[in-house]
């Protein structure tokens, strides 16, 4: 794709924390495009390695001198305007460009550009849309929420005119966007320390909805997604979902065993036959999305069932970390109630004697929303375990504890840290559990520490 008409009069662009997962896409993309790329951030990691395997530059750590006479500055809404990065950046003029407002630009970019907005599943639907998409050959650009197996990588630059990628409604971000098509998975109650209400988030969905150029492909058994397109006019509105009424469909769903088989249809018609290889029946739901918008961006029926047979999950989407001893560990970035319930019943669904939940709660403000919420999605499981609060950015002013989500669960267990928690399960593990580790933050870490705690036999 031409970059002069995305930053026109710009050619040198600096990223700031060039290694985050919404970040490296987006540089990967504007250096295929011609611009000079450089970034910078705080460690090294996979991320940080293949941008430099492009012929990228970056600088290690984040520090007022990497900026260097750039004619852009991209970066992320934790970066805050006393950065070093940042005032070095204002200190000589240069613009500053948010992250959200770079990929609404490239929404605008790509003529066939294609966002997945929703509460839920978003990585994953957008992951199964970019597998069928490119073993299907249609060369999309990607900018994916999670590593995609195939790419080994959030994203990439690709050669058409199709952009696939997340539409995160987080402080209305998405409202930066205007694909020419969208899908909406389902609206839900969460990041209500800025929507206020589901009603306001909603509304949300009804401008994101506004915005997009023409096509809508919604979850038609999801009322409150509804409720955002009602009587919505100039947009072509079509409806998927597990109910036969909907235009895509999933009929005659295979029940028994962990993976979701069906017959796909469309309009009445069948497409085909569908067998997942993630399981939980939310993944029907998504899969059934991930193929009417393959569909419309060009991909057969067979390429359909292709790639989705082949889709194994997205980094941190109930992701395998290992199996050791007969104990087998999946981390998840499931961090709200309804994620929780979905990720253990598809935890559940696959051959085990317990299963764990280990679960770092995300927000202090989300928490103390969903006190009663987490306890009763977490008592699915047979064993389950909280950590401390990863506050993120917030300021713990609900005076809230992860103890208070134990104390409505009898017989769960807080505790604060992961070295005490990966110590805890691997001491108290048999042969044919199933541990899965929850949250929006970095409780990947500790999935790690038990499977190596197992490993060393401590």
């Amino acid at each position: 794709m031409e970059a002069s008409a995305l930053l026109p009069g710009v050619r040198r662009v600096h990223f700031i924390g060039i290694g985050g997962s919404g970040m490296c896409s987006l540089a990967e993309i504007l250096h295929a495009m011609g611009y000079e790329v450089s970034g910078s951030d705080d460690l090294e990691s996979d991320n940080v390695a293949r941008l430099r395997s492009l012929g990228i530059s970056v600088s290690l750590p984040l520090a007022a001198r990497n900026i260097r006479e750039p004619e852009a500055v991209v970066y992320t809404v934790a970066v805050s305007d006393t950065h070093p990065e940042m005032q070095a950046a204002k200190a000589l003029g240069v613009p500053v460009i948010e992250r959200a407002a770079l990929l609404g630009m490239l929404t605008r970019h790509y003529p066939r550009s294609l966002a997945v907005a929703g509460t839920h599943g978003k990585t994953t639907t957008t992951s199964m849309v970019s597998q069928i998409l490119l073993e299907a050959a249609l060369d999309p650009t990607l900018v994916i929420g999670g590593r995609l197996p195939l790419i080994e990588a959030n994203g990439r630059a690709g050669r058409s005119d199709i952009l696939v990628c997340e539409a995160c409604e987080f402080k209305d971000h998405f409202l930066q966007m205007a694909p020419a098509v969208s899908v909406i998975l389902n609206i839900d109650a969460d990041h209500l320390e800025y929507f206020g209400s589901l009603e306001n988030i909603i509304r949300s969905f009804r401008r994101f909805s506004e915005q997009t150029g023409s096509t809508l492909l919604v979850n038609g058994d999801d009322a409150n997604t509804l409720r955002a397109v009602d009587g919505l006019e100039g947009k072509t509105i079509v409806r998927f979902g597990l109910a036969p009424e909907n235009e895509w469909a999933a009929l005659n769903i295979t029940e028994g065993g962990p993976y979701g088989r069906y017959d796909l249809y469309h309009s009445g018609t069948f497409v085909a036959h569908v067998a997942l290889s993630v399981p939980g029946r939310h993944n029907i739901a998504n899969s059934v999305a991930a193929a009417a918008a393959a569909s419309l961006l060009g991909a057969s029926p067979a390429q359909i069932a292709a790639g989705l047979l082949h889709f194994g999950g997205a980094g941190r989407r109930f992701e395998t970390v290992g199996t050791v001893r007969g104990v087998t560990i999946i981390d998840d970035y499931a961090h709200h109630p309804t994620e929780i319930a979905a990720t253990l019943e598809a935890a559940k669904s696959l051959p085990h004697r317990r299963v764990w939940a280990v679960f770092q709660p995300f927000t202090f403000s989300r928490t103390a929303r969903h006190l009663d919420a987490f306890a009763d999605a977490l008592s699915a499981a047979d064993e389950a375990v909280v950590s401390d609060i990863m506050g993120s950015r917030e300021v713990n002013t609900w005076n809230v504890s992860s103890s208070q989500i134990t104390d409505r669960l009898p017989g769960s267990h807080y505790i604060p840290d992961f070295e005490g928690i990966s110590r805890f399960v691997s001491e108290h593990v048999q042969e044919g559990d199933l541990v899965v580790t929850m949250g929006g933050g970095n409780i990947y870490q500790c999935a790690r520490m038990i499977r190596d705690r197992l490993t060393q036999g401590d």
